[in-house]
């Protein structure tokens, strides 16, 4: 995606106004800048009316406390805040809206004023999308005329909430289930509505999983494809005779088996005679074996089984084995069946053993090494649990509890104003973690000698950045008696410039959603361990430098009222 601006000639405000050129719109079309609140309209016309609406203001979008009881949260959304700020613009017909909307005391003026802004006179600089983030430190910072940042509130805030939350489930999952494992995405027929449903898949995907189920997620966002058949089309079948085709052709196209059907009931038979196997089953659904043989016919190279729809271990194991043992015969390898009910880590281990029995009685090297995967409502606490049972499930099917981020319904993100015209400002609250941080800062991260990171740290944006070497003075922004000094090893300054608007600065491309995802799995990567943990995880430290600590305090100090006692 190309993202250089270009200048289009015309003078705004005494400047060139620079306009971004070839970069798309948001992704949902819904996305515009009516997808807002009333009270940023509201605010813009006070503004404006006050003839404040032109004042350089700064914006802090952060958030309090990283979700599921976790010390850590992935940021994502940021891609999508762009392409909203490039193509921001109210129409002939929003302004209409509004007017309708608001005060007829309202001027007309101001919806000419409305007409006639965009974000070229906006900044934007944020963290790179999916790195892993912490409370209090701004994910985004936004520059520019305070009535214009105030309408980019609600949907920035709406565009990073559920984005970052998502990911952060998707990276949770992931942990638990352990590199190994191939995590699909499930979730589009729970999911909050299509751009819920949308959202997930691509966000999912950016977090660790490896697929999903979605068919227009992986058009817009080429995110790979996974999935077979539903217990439907098992009891859709009430037995072979409904098989009319029953011939296929081998896999390198050098003969044809005229009659499949009876190739798999032939292996059904021997599959009853072996001894190691007596017991675990008799006769098997018959009206179950036609479906597993009509889904092999039409998918012989990508044949995988739902076992579960009348009875795993004495019919649908043994009709998944047939079919995959006659494919066998013709140079096809059976991709593995899926369980959707009962105990997993049992069923699993059992499967495995039949497997393994097949390769050994019938010589079939790999059979036993059969891909085995999972779903039925799977969190991370069954996922937990599975790992501590022990199991030997190859991949996991999750939707609902993932998608829906069941486990909590919000990240809580917010943004506040923390500079207008160069002056520092704050947001008291009795409540301490409600406290904003003032004036417009720089963000760094610093790492220790083994490689993790130690701490984030705030400054000031005048402040001199942290040395490689040099000791600095870190401090809780609220706590005075938590203070540390830490000498680091590397030092990575977080917030980049993403949208310059008329600058000069250097802008950061955006990367692809591929490269997102290989960036939140280096950060993970690079975490400590007892930061990562799911029980009682080490908190993450987040402090500021001495010198904006004691800003933080004079400042609060100087607006908070002094009480009088009678």
């Amino acid at each position: 995606m190309d993202m250089k601006p270009e200048l289009n000639g015309d003078l705004k405000d005494g400047k060139q106004n620079r306009r971004p050129a070839a970069i798309d719109g948001p992704t949902n079309p819904m996305v515009t800048p009516l997808l807002n609140d009333l009270y940023q309209f509201t605010m813009a016309y006070a503004y404006w009316k006050a003839g404040k609406h032109k004042e350089r203001a700064v914006f802090d979008l952060y958030f309090r406390k990283n979700p599921f009881g976790g010390e850590y949260t992935v940021f994502a959304g940021l891609e999508e805040c762009i392409r909203f700020i490039a193509n921001f613009k109210l129409s002939k017909e929003e302004i209409a809206f509004v007017r309708e909307t608001l005060s007829p005391t309202c001027e007309d003026a101001f919806f000419d004023y409305l007409e006639g802004i965009d974000c070229s006179d906006v900044e934007v600089y944020a963290i790179a999308e999916g790195s892993v983030v912490f409370p209090k430190i701004p994910l985004m910072r936004v520059e520019g005329p305070v009535a214009v940042v105030q309408l980019l509130e609600t949907p920035y805030v709406n565009l990073i909430n559920y984005a970052s939350l998502v990911t952060t489930n998707a990276a949770r999952h992931r942990f638990v289930a352990g590199k190994s494992k191939l995590l699909l995405e499930f979730g589009l027929r729970r999911a909050q509505g299509p751009d819920g449903g949308i959202g997930a898949s691509r966000y999912c995907y950016m977090g660790g999983f490896d697929a999903t189920s979605n068919c227009a997620a992986g058009k817009i966002f080429g995110i790979p494809l996974r999935g077979t058949h539903s217990h439907a089309f098992v009891s859709s079948f009430m037995g072979p005779d409904e098989i009319i085709d029953k011939s296929l052709k081998s896999l390198d196209g050098s003969q044809v088996c005229e009659d499949f059907v009876s190739t798999t009931q032939t292996w059904l038979s021997k599959l009853k005679r072996l001894s190691i196997l007596k017991g675990v089953f008799a006769e098997t659904n018959p009206s179950e074996l036609a479906a597993f043989i009509s889904y092999a016919l039409a998918f012989p190279d990508n044949f995988l089984a739902l076992v579960d729809t009348y009875d795993v271990m004495r019919s649908g194991i043994p009709n998944f084995c047939a079919v995959a043992l006659a494919l066998n015969d013709l140079g096809y390898k059976a991709r593995g069946i899926r369980l959707d009910s009962g105990d997993l880590a049992y069923l699993s281990c059992e499967t495995r053993k039949f497997f393994e029995t097949i390769e050994k009685e019938f010589g079939i090297p790999g059979f036993g090494k059969t891909g085995i995967t999972a779903s039925n409502d799977l969190n991370e606490e069954t996922l937990d649990a599975l790992n501590k049972q022990g199991h030997e499930v190859d991949a996991f099917g999750i939707g609902t509890y993932l998608v829906t981020c069941y486990a909590q319904a919000a990240l809580g993100c917010v943004f506040k104003l923390v500079e207008i015209n160069n002056q520092p400002r704050i947001k008291l609250s009795e409540d301490v973690s409600k406290v904003s941080i003032p004036c417009k800062k720089r963000s760094f991260r610093l790492y220790g000698k083994e490689g993790y990171p130690l701490l984030d740290i705030m400054s000031g944006e005048n402040e001199p950045p942290p040395k490689v070497g040099e000791r600095i003075l870190c401090r809780h922004p609220f706590n005075e008696s938590k203070r540390a000094y830490v000498v680091p090893q590397r030092v990575e300054e977080l917030l980049k410039c993403y949208w310059p608007g008329t600058t000069d600065k250097k802008r950061e491309e955006l990367p692809t959603l591929e490269q997102n995802r290989e960036r939140c799995a280096e950060h993970l990567e690079q975490m400590r361990p007892d930061h990562m943990r799911r029980l009682n995880p080490t908190p993450y430290k987040v402090s500021v430098t001495a010198k904006l600590y004691d800003f933080i305090h004079f400042l609060w100090l100087n607006e908070a009222p002094v009480g009088e006692l009678q």
